[in-house]
């Protein structure tokens, strides 16, 4: 449950102000909320079922200290590229609008590219690491679907008046707390 838990928040907290989210409300204006919603929902179950595979293979061959300060660090990298933000550019903008194939397998497929190597699937990695595989999965999955699904309804309220800035401070804050907890926990 722990496993659950922490990962559901980490990937949420990851997934804000990420290019996925641009990627979700992009898909939301063309296909049913639903359709998106699926799409990413296959996508990121793979792409974190792969990274936790990843994660446990390497947490079974490292010693406890050294994977808290390395999670630590890595967090701490996620606060800074967080900070420096993702944009959608108009390349991006203009495939994922003009998709032929089906709804779900169009998103499903840009997910799919775009999480590969994305921070969220180096945080699942890391997560992997110090927790089961089974409830990291579940929860990093959960906590991305959530992330994107909120990108899509308030991009659907909100427009194009997200408080961007205020949002990557707070992911990048959140972050940087989790980093310094787990270095200061190797480091004990």
């Amino acid at each position: 449950m722990t496993a659950f838990l922490v990962s559901t928040a980490v990937i949420f907290v990851a997934e804000l102000g990420d290019k996925s989210q641009l990627m979700a409300m992009t898909f939301a204006t063309r296909f049913r909320m639903r359709q998106v919603l699926l799409g990413i929902t296959l996508a990121t179950a793979l792409v974190h079922l792969v990274s936790v595979g990843i994660g446990a293979a390497i947490g079974d061959h490292l010693p406890t200290r050294a994977i808290a300060i390395t999670a630590g660090l890595a967090f701490l990298f996620f606060a800074a590229w967080t900070l420096r933000g993702d944009t959608l550019n108009d390349d991006e903008a203009t495939a994922a609008g003009r998709s032929t194939r089906t709804a779900v397998v169009a998103v499903f497929i840009a997910f799919f590219l775009a999480e590969l190597g994305d921070k969220t699937m180096l945080a699942t990695i890391t997560l992997a690491t110090q927790h089961g595989w089974f409830g990291t999965w579940l929860g990093s999955t959960l906590g991305m679907v959530v992330a994107d699904a909120l990108a899509i309804g308030v991009g659907v309220l909100l427009g194009k008046h997200l408080p961007e800035r205020l949002i990557r401070y707070g992911a990048a804050a959140a972050f940087a707390v989790f980093g310094i907890a787990l270095v200061l926990e190797g480091l004990r």
